[in-house]
């Protein structure tokens, strides 16, 4: 074996540090250990979590895909290894989000009162309407989500913020993805396009429906669909101010109907999916029939 160089012979060394010169070759010639292997491994495996989630999972939901492919490892340690690898959760700063709630239309109680715990689909549906920016200035996202599963049932974007433009279309949406079977508390703020006459008229065409809105000014009273917008506007993989409306509404359809709804784990519903607690809460309910 050539003998290797370096600043001091490696007899003195050895004797320093009291090891055989054959014990030290042997050092010098060993792979890397399993954990070091492992830790290869779970490296790759975090980084490929991490740029299918759009580079928005950080250690908890990323420790959360780990488990579910069958890997045993601790969140420290997933944590541990996504520092040294310089990878961590890229979100972006809040937009601005309005509600247009200086009018003299009937405003309906506040029957929600904060409770966002039902364990029956079709029990509480919330809805609101964001701004987003473009390439061509404000355009209008509204959303419809189901408190049980909270799966986006129904949305709209649109360039405008008639009530035909954003919630009736949202509604009609939401209504043909899940049938209305049971009394539906429908919750919103105060905006004017849910308390227009033909959005309010479309409710009260179906008995179920009741009709419930945000105290005013308090967005806590409509929190999991602030959420919903605040993990949107974080987590949406392009920046929407250099993109026109056609672009635009390619993302976002994307981003709610393959990703959210399908593919992100949420930390709501224990780590799973919509789509997967959709399920669970169906079979549920079948057997409870």
């Amino acid at each position: 074996m050539a003998e290797h160089k370096h600043l001091y012979p490696i007899v003195k060394m050895s004797e320093v540090f009291g090891v055989s010169r054959s014990g030290y070759y042997s050092w010098m010639g060993r792979g890397p250990s399993d954990r070091a292997k492992e830790n290869h491994r779970f490296t790759r495996r975090i980084k490929q979590i991490w740029l299918d989630s759009g580079k928005t999972y950080g250690s908890p939901r990323i420790h959360q895909q780990l488990l579910r492919q069958g890997e045993q490892l601790s969140r420290r340690r997933v944590a541990r290894l996504m520092r040294k690898e310089g990878i961590q959760s890229q979100i972006r700063p809040k937009w601005v989000a309005t509600t247009d709630s200086k009018h003299q239309l009937p405003v309906a109680p506040n029957l929600l009162d904060q409770d966002f715990t039902t364990d029956r689909l079709g029990q509480v549906w919330v809805s609101d309407i964001t701004y987003i920016p473009s390439s061509q200035g404000w355009l209008y996202l509204t959303t419809i989500m189901d408190l049980a599963d909270r799966q986006i049932l129904g949305w709209s974007f649109s360039e405008g913020m008639r009530a035909d433009q954003t919630v009736i279309p949202a509604w009609k949406q939401a209504c043909q993805k899940r049938a209305i079977e049971q009394t539906l508390i429908f919750h919103s703020d105060r905006g004017i396009q849910y308390a227009c006459q033909e959005f309010r008229q479309l409710l009260e065409a179906r008995p179920r429906v009741r009709q419930s809105m945000s105290r005013k000014g308090n967005c806590w009273d409509n929190a999991p669909a602030e959420s919903f917008f605040k993990t949107f506007k974080a987590e949406l993989p392009i920046e929407p101010k250099h993109y026109r409306y056609d672009k635009l509404r390619g993302v976002i359809f994307q981003f709610i109907e393959i990703w959210y709804n399908r593919q992100r784990l949420h930390s709501t519903l224990d780590y799973h999916t919509p789509v997967e607690m959709e399920n669970h809460l169906t079979e549920n309910q079948e057997l409870a029939a």
